[in-house]
């Protein structure tokens, strides 16, 4: 089912599945990263995947992307966005359990919502974007201690975003019992895999479907 939401500056569209908001299932918002969109390939095939952790998927739009600008929207604007799809969909669908995230800058977004007070029952975050590429020194950590949400963080030992060693170091500082960390061993900031690596997409896959399943049972 689709639908529009009103935000300051416009309009976004929101894209749910068929049967969200069936009694006990739980839906996850997710949302897409800074050059990409809801329908694009990555975003799919990580709504699948949770799909196939048996929760219901919710995905939208930013207002950038929803006027065809090239810019993400600054985070204020985007942290507005999110809560207006949040409040959206417990109006529509009233979710028994609601858990946000999304991939790159969608998940930081989520991100930055939680850690302005617990709002939803988890978050997930697929390929976090700790840094810019080539730019450790430019860390985007300063809020996630702040987060109480129960956090499942998913990223690949290859993404340029996120450099293992300072990401390690940043979640070693924050609360076990709210922030889990999850390396995909091989994939890079979308999941890809080199074949050098001798492992496979397939064998990323299986690490996040076994990473989800625990965790929303958690």
């Amino acid at each position: 089912m689709r639908w529009d939401v009103a935000v300051k500056g416009g309009e976004v569209p929101v894209l749910a599945d068929d049967h969200a908001g069936e009694p006990g299932k739980p839906v996850v918002i997710l949302a897409h990263g800074a050059g990409s969109h809801m329908e694009q390939k990555t975003v799919v095939w990580l709504a699948g995947l949770l799909r196939d952790a048996g929760v219901s998927v919710v995905r939208f739009n930013f207002l950038y992307r929803a006027q065809a600008r090239a810019m993400p929207d600054r985070m204020p604007v985007a942290v507005e966005t999110y809560r207006a799809v949040i409040a959206s969909v417990r109006e529509r669908l009233k979710p028994a359990r609601l858990i946000i995230g999304g991939h790159s800058y969608g998940g930081r977004v989520a991100s930055m919502v939680e850690a302005e007070g617990k709002s939803v029952d988890g978050l997930v975050l697929f390929g976090y974007p700790l840094h810019p590429p080539g730019q450790p020194e430019k860390l985007r950590d300063a809020h996630l201690d702040s987060i109480k949400t129960p956090t499942l963080q998913l990223n690949g030992t290859a993404d340029e975003l996120c450099t293992r060693e300072i990401m390690d170091r940043v979640v070693a500082g924050l609360d076990p019992k709210v922030w889990r960390l999850v390396w995909i061993e091989g994939a890079d900031h979308s999941y890809a895999v080199k074949k050098a690596s001798g492992r496979s997409r397939k064998d990323a896959e299986a690490d996040i479907d076994a990473a989800l399943a625990s965790f929303l049972v958690r």
